[in-house]
């Protein structure tokens, strides 16, 4: 394997771990967001804060040189798994059995 290629791919897999590691991150903020939504009767779903993202970070995207569709995905994988999360949270609050939730819906 030349090593130009091994070299790449040591980056890859160091940019790989910190975006795990920023993702739970950003898991740790979104369940206390999902906490505080619960406690003051908040559903778990911002229709206007998510058209207000999805402008901001596709407009990041091409300014990145990155696809912006791809962008706008990857952030609703991210998101529908947050507003699963705080579905959740929301039940566990009320004392209700938790819902089945499809994270992909």
């Amino acid at each position: 394997m030349p090593s130009e290629i091994l070299r790449l791919r040591g980056s890859i897999d160091n940019i790989d771990a910190a975006l795990v590691h920023l993702l739970a991150e950003r898991f740790k903020m979104t369940r206390r967001v999902g906490e505080l939504k619960a406690v003051g009767g908040l559903p778990p779903a911002d229709p206007s804060r998510d058209q207000e993202q999805i402008d901001r970070l596709t407009s990041i995207a091409e300014e990145s040189g990155l696809d912006p569709e791809f962008a706008v995905q990857f952030r609703q994988f991210i998101v529908s798994e947050v507003i699963r999360h705080h579905e959740l949270i929301a039940a566990q609050h009320k004392g209700d059995n938790l819902p089945e939730v499809d994270t992909y819906a």
